[in-house]
């Protein structure tokens, strides 16, 4: 009997907390703009910004540079090859010579 006692006022508490909550529920909040405010103050100058200036001329052309070392002397050449056998001589004339008379 006590537990059915207590089941039936488990039961009965339970029921009466779902129809009646103990705290009441938040009402939505709805956002609505108001006026808009006054015109903010004007804001301080700039500062100037140095702007690139154009790109310079072309530089001169520079100096002729000096004349470079004289190279190291070549190596000696190889022998060339014998020349051809000249052709016999003609037969020539006799000349005698006569020592001359004092």
């Amino acid at each position: 009997m006590k537990t059915s006692f207590l089941l039936a006022a488990l039961v009965a508490t339970l029921g009466l907390g779902a129809c009646n909550p103990a705290a009441p529920s938040n009402p939505p909040v709805v956002v609505v703009p108001g006026p808009a405010g006054p015109t903010g103050a004007t804001g301080a100058a700039g500062t100037n910004v140095a702007v690139p200036g154009p790109t310079g001329a072309t530089g001169a052309t520079g100096a002729t540079g000096n004349d470079g070392s004289t190279g190291n002397t070549g190596a000696t050449g190889n022998d060339g090859t014998k020349g051809d056998t000249g052709r016999t001589g003609r037969t020539g004339d006799t000349v005698v010579v006569v020592p001359a008379q004092k």
